[in-house]
C-alpha cells in the first residue's frame, strides 16, 4: 500500500539525504519535502517542495490534508551551538514543531512520526563512558534541554495517546554530501574540508575530547530501519541510544594524515568546548541491537577514506 511521506526541515544536514533516501526507496511523487527556506537545486528538482514554518500548526495541517499524509519525519530543529545564541527561538522551534505533529497524530491525522533526539540530552552528571539508555540526564544545553522534553512528550504521547512515534539519540553526525548547521561536532566535516583545501585545520575543541560520532549513511539506514520496524517491537518511546564509534579530534587528524601525509592540525577551543565535555565519550546501543537490530557499518578509518575520496572530486 502506498504511504505519502513529509519531511520538516529537508533542507538541513540530515534532512537532505533523507530526503534522497526515501524518494529513491519511494518514489520522488509520495516524499514531500518541506522546509522554511528552499535547499539546494538537486534537492529542489527531485521532487514536491513545499515552504513550510513547522511552528504554524494551521499551515502544517492544511499540507497534511493536501498532500494525504501518513508519516510524518520532523528533522527541522535549531542546533546546539546556535541555540544556546538564541535560547527562545530554538525553544519556540524545537517545541512547538514538535507539539504540532503529536497533536496531528493524536487527532489520527498522520499514523506515524519519526523525531530526532540527541545525545545533547546527557549532561555533566551522565556516566561518560558507555551511557546507558536509561541514566541520569541533566542536559546543560538549550539544545539538551529540549531534546529531553521531547522525549519526555513523545513517550506521554504514545502512552496516553497511542501516537506512533519513534525517536533516534544522534550522535554527532559526517556527511560529504551537505555541511552541518551549527553544532558541536561540526568539526569532524569541516576538518575533511580542510584537509583537502588548505592542509591544515583549527580545531574548536581540545586534543583529547572524545565524542560519539557517525558517519551519514549509518544515521539514514538506522533511521529507515527503525521507521520500518514492527510496531510491537518498538519498545522505547522516549528515543533510543544509537552508537557507531567514538574518537577525538587528534584521532581523526591522525587517520587523515594517513591520506594526506603533510596535514597539520591545532587547537583552539572556544565556548563549544564546554558543551562538548557535557556530553558522554561512548554510547551503550544494546538496547537499540536487541530490539531491532542495529549494527553500524562505518568505523573511523572507513569514514575518513569515504570522506576524502568523495570531497577531492
Amino acid at each position: 500500500m502506498q504511504k505519502n511521506i513529509l519531511i520538516i526541515g529537508a533542507c538541513g544536514q540530515i534532512g537532505t539525504e533523507l530526503t534522497f533516501t526515501l524518494r529513491e526507496k519511494h518514489g520522488s511523487d509520495v516524499v514531500i519535502a518541506s522546509d522554511i527556506r528552499e535547499g539546494n537545486e538537486s534537492l529542489m528538482e527531485s521532487g514536491p517542495f513545499e515552504l513550510l514554518d513547522a511552528t504554524d500548526y494551521d499551515a502544517l495541517e492544511e499540507l497534511i490534508a493536501y498532500y494525504e499524509i501518513d508519516e510524518v519525519y520532523l528533522m527541522a530543529a535549531m542546533l546546539s551551538a546556535t541555540a544556546e545564541k538564541f535560547p527562545m527561538r530554538a525553544w519556540n522551534l524545537n517545541m512547538n514543531s514538535l507539539f504540532n505533529v503529536l497533536n496531528l497524530a493524536k487527532e489520527k491525522k498522520i499514523s506515524k512520526i519519526f523525531w530526532p533526539s540527541s545525545i545533547a540530552v546527557f549532561g555533566p552528571n551522565t556516566p561518560r563512558e558507555n551511557t546507558p539508555q536509561n541514566t541520569i540526564m541533566e542536559p546543560s544545553t538549550v539544545y539538551g534541554i529540549s531534546k529531553q522534553s521531547g522525549e519526555r512528550w513523545c513517550e506521554y504521547y504514545h502512552n496516553k495517546f497511542e501516537v506512533d512515534v519513534r525517536s533516534i539519540r544522534y550522535p554527532g553526525l559526517i556527511s560529504w554530501k551537505t555541511m552541518p548547521g551549527g553544532g558541536t561536532t561540526d568539526y569532524a566535516v569541516e576538518i575533511y574540508h580542510k584537509a583537502l583545501s588548505d592542509k591544515s585545520y583549527t580545531c574548536f575543541l581540545s586534543a583529547n575530547t572524545s565524542l560519539p560520532m557517525m558517519f551519514m549513511d549509518d544515521a539514514i539506514r538506522a533511521t529507515l530501519e527503525l521507521m520500518e520496524s514492527d510496531y510491537n517491537t518498538i519498545k522505547v518511546r522516549s528515543a533510543y541510544n544509537l552508537s557507531a564509534m567514538s574518537f577525538t579530534p587528534s584521532e581523526i587528524a591522525a587517520s587523515i594524515t594517513k591520506h594526506i601525509p603533510e596535514f597539520k592540525i591545532s587547537y583552539e577551543p572556544d565556548s563549544r568546548q564546554a558543551i562538548a565535555d557535557s556530553w558522554p565519550s561512548s554510547i551503550d546501543d544494546s538496547k537499540t541491537q536487541t530490539d531491532w537490530g542495529w549494527r553500524a557499518a562505518f568505523d573511523l578509518e572507513r569514514t575518513t577514506a569515504t570522506m576524502l575520496e568523495n570531497l577531492k572530486v
